[in-house]
């Protein structure tokens, strides 16, 4: 909840200190790391490589499940999810409650040999990331983004 504060009239405005430019900064330049590793060796972009690894998680959502889990824009997701298609890394099965349901998983062959690469190459990023906090740095971390999801309203 953004909590309103009195009129800053005589403010300078420092991009380069607004939190949420700095998190996005810190956001992208993280996905960009990773996505070095799934683009150059495995031809993923960072919506497919999101798509699949939810997907791998979280079987059986549809698009817009997707579009929930990874805060991404339905064209994204979409687009995302044909290419995946395509590639037979993840496939669409009938939903026997709601046949109008097109829920998607990853697909048993090469999905899900793709997705047992990358798990492990990931995990190496992010072991690589936390290798540079202490084990005190990263439960404030962990604590600190709890409390910052809590308080962002979307």
């Amino acid at each position: 909840m953004v909590e309103k504060r009195k009129s800053r009239q005589t403010v300078t405005f420092e991009l380069e200190q607004f939190l949420p430019y700095r998190l996005s900064i810190l956001s992208n330049l993280v996905s960009q790391g990773l996505a070095r590793i799934y683009q150059q060796d495995y031809g993923l972009s960072v919506p497919e490589w999101r798509v699949i690894a939810v997907l791998g998680r979280y079987p059986g959502l549809t698009a817009s499940q997707l579009g929930e889990r990874t805060v991404m824009d339905k064209v994204t997701i979409s687009r995302a999810v044909n290419s995946l298609l395509k590639r037979k890394l993840v496939e669409r099965f009938r939903d026997e409650g709601d046949r109008r349901k097109r829920p998607l998983r990853v697909s048993d062959g090469p999905g899900r040999k793709l997705l047992d690469h990358l798990i492990p190459l990931a995990l190496d990023y992010q072991d690589a990331l936390w290798d540079r906090l202490s084990k005190r740095e990263k439960k404030h971390f962990e604590s600190l983004m709890r409390k910052l999801f809590q308080g962002v309203s979307v």
